[in-house]
């Protein structure tokens, strides 16, 4: 059974996590953690002490799965390099120096970053890169990429829309834009439609977040691989799924 830490663990996507692997026989939850001065500090879910010392991890934790904040996540990734433990980073919003930080803590323990890590949206990222590829070798593409979230996101557009636009670019060769301006309202989990329009369709993609339990079963799945002994290295949820094993000519 593997031994599951969760940081961010009385977040929302933290208490998806836990109420999954609860359910998933994969899995034991022995770590939970939570910032300095969070509330509930000290105090037991199910038995288990929420903590702030990521001294729980040694002996104790075989992956760790982190959904928080880009400097929480940064003190995950610390305390994982210093015990051993592989990594799931789901928190978006990293800045080029923190995304650095990630890579090279990779060349010491195995590591899952990813802006997305639906399988849903996953599955859309190599749709996209389908559709990227074959329409370019026939026709000039304006491809537009629309999303929005819920009022709480700090970032915009989001990683999933710039993940998006990256493969669209990097397949068709042409430019993609955010058209319009990513929203931010209400409690929307998070919706993202891409758009190629050529002179003579239209091709639109769609994905629509329902609950957020789509992360936290990826977010599993990802803890899985990561601890089928893999070496050190910096992997993607596109491995995870064995999608990278599809090849588009």
């Amino acid at each position: 059974m593997i031994k599951l830490a969760i940081t961010g663990a009385c977040g929302r996507m933290g208490q998806k996590i836990y109420s999954l692997a609860k359910q998933d026989k994969r899995f034991s939850v022995t770590a939970l953690l939570e910032r300095l001065d969070h509330p509930q500090v000290n105090k037991e879910i199910d038995g288990i002490k929420i903590s702030s010392d990521f001294c729980v991890l040694k002996d104790n934790v075989d992956v760790l799965i982190d959904f928080t904040l880009p400097e929480g996540t940064m003190q995950s990734l610390e305390a994982c390099v210093q015990h051993k433990i592989p990594i799931v980073i789901g928190t978006t919003g990293l800045s080029a120096e923190q995304a650095k930080k990630v890579s090279e803590a990779a060349k010491i323990i195995p590591v899952i970053y990813g802006t997305n890590m639906s399988i849903g949206v996953n599955v859309l990222f190599k749709i996209t890169e389908l559709i990227g590829k074959k329409l370019a070798q026939t026709t000039a593409t304006d491809i537009a990429i629309y999303e929005e979230h819920h009022i709480h996101k700090k970032d915009a557009p989001s990683g999933t829309a710039k993940t998006l636009a990256e493969i669209a670019e990097k397949t068709s060769g042409q430019k993609a834009r955010f058209d319009p301006q990513p929203l931010r309202q209400g409690e929307i989990i998070g919706n993202h439609r891409i758009t190629f329009e050529t002179k003579f369709d239209t091709l639109e993609l769609y994905h629509s977040a329902k609950d957020r339990a789509m992360f936290a079963l990826g977010a599993l799945e990802a803890a899985h691989f990561l601890t089928a002994g893999r070496p050190a290295g910096l992997y993607t949820m596109q491995q995870v799924l064995e999608l990278d094993k599809i090849i588009i000519q």
